[in-house]
């Protein structure tokens, strides 16, 4: 498989990264959201477990196993990407194939029981049925843009001029989006900051979208279109701050959604330990499901959320969460103002 997929590296670039397939940040984010609803049902596996008489091991084994392999398949789609051998997708593709398959039956059979929405495994089997789904609607749709198989002539990828200039090493735009999240990208550099004074050869070049000249032709572009929009050249400070919202507005508004949603989450924390104090405080914390289906339990959500250890979990998740999009929210802005002041 190695040498089949090395036939099909025709770009060779200087930097230790990778050019992006279409779909990467669907990509990553649907593997996020999959992993998420995975460690929902492993959990969801054990409390139901834990209240039948005897053990069930297949209540949680077959979603650790899963989430095993969706885990797997972030590490394999990364070193893909990194070496740039898309024909190697092919076992992805297969993968999901499969997976939404055999989720989907299990959804029909759910169904077929009368299992319904008031259990919370019937939802989280319909929400692994639509990930599925979607993971290998983005896997075609690789095919489809690159051409890499079924195809007679597979589309030739240019790098971009700044992974081919070794003097760039501000290297955030190419890197996955787990990278971006974490500041991953930024240990080489602090590990050589750390060993020795850095100078301006270090730190190397800015890439081409952030440079001044690049950021004012973007601001210009924006300004000459209002003016063609007007008989007469627009005048005053408001053309100006259009020209700046037409240019910089996406990524400002891009800022603005990751800090609505960190505030959204920083409710979590409160109800999250409500909860747990209000189920602590009870003193029995056992549930007693009422629900008993094909020879095991059926939880709803609201008995799967009044599990201490589950609000915990929940709890941890939503912190993780929080401060990750109020990081991203705080860089997002601070890049924008560096481009803008370049611009003006």
């Amino acid at each position: 498989l190695l040498g089949w997929g090395s036939q099909s590296s025709k770009v060779h670039i200087h930097h230790s990264t990778w050019l992006h397939f279409p779909g990467h940040n669907l990509r990553w984010i649907l593997t996020f959201i999959l992993l998420f609803v995975l460690v929902c049902e492993i959990a969801e596996g054990i409390v139901s477990d834990g209240v039948s008489e005897s053990r069930h091991l297949h209540l949680y084994m077959p979603a650790g196993m899963a989430f095993l392999a969706a885990i797997t398949s972030v590490v394999y789609y990364h070193n893909i990407e990194t070496s740039n051998f898309p024909k190697l997708l092919i076992a992805l593709l297969f993968y999901w194939t499969l997976a939404f398959i055999t989720k989907t039956i299990k959804f029909v059979k759910f169904c077929d029981n009368g299992v319904g929405f008031s259990q919370l495994r019937f939802c989280l089997t319909g929400l692994l049925v639509v990930l599925y789904g979607m993971l290998l609607a983005v896997e075609i749709n690789v095919i489809r843009v690159r051409r890499y198989v079924f195809f007679k002539t597979p589309k030739e990828v240019k790098p971009p001029e700044d992974l081919q200039d070794l003097g760039v090493r501000f290297l955030q735009p190419f890197v996955n989006l787990l990278s971006k999240g974490t500041y991953w990208w930024m240990n080489t550099f602090i590990k050589t900051a750390h060993k020795k004074p850095i100078d301006l050869k270090t730190i190397g070049k800015l890439p081409i979208a952030m440079r001044a000249l690049t950021n004012y032709i973007h601001l210009n572009e924006a300004f000459e279109a209002q003016k063609n929009k007007r008989s007469t050249s627009p005048q005053g400070s408001r053309s100006i701050w259009r020209a700046l919202c037409c240019a910089f507005g996406r990524p400002l508004l891009l800022s603005s959604t990751f800090r609505i949603l960190a505030d959204l989450l920083g409710f979590a924390g409160p109800l999250c330990i409500s909860g747990i104090v209000h189920n602590v405080g009870k003193g029995n914390n056992t549930i007693r499901p009422q629900t008993k289906i094909l020879g095991v339990f059926f939880i709803s959500s609201q008995e799967f959320l009044s599990n201490a250890y589950v609000l915990a979990v929940l709890l941890f998740f939503a912190l993780l969460l929080q401060r990750t999009f109020l990081q991203a929210s705080y860089y997002v802005a601070i890049e924008t103002g560096i481009n803008l002041r370049g611009a003006i």
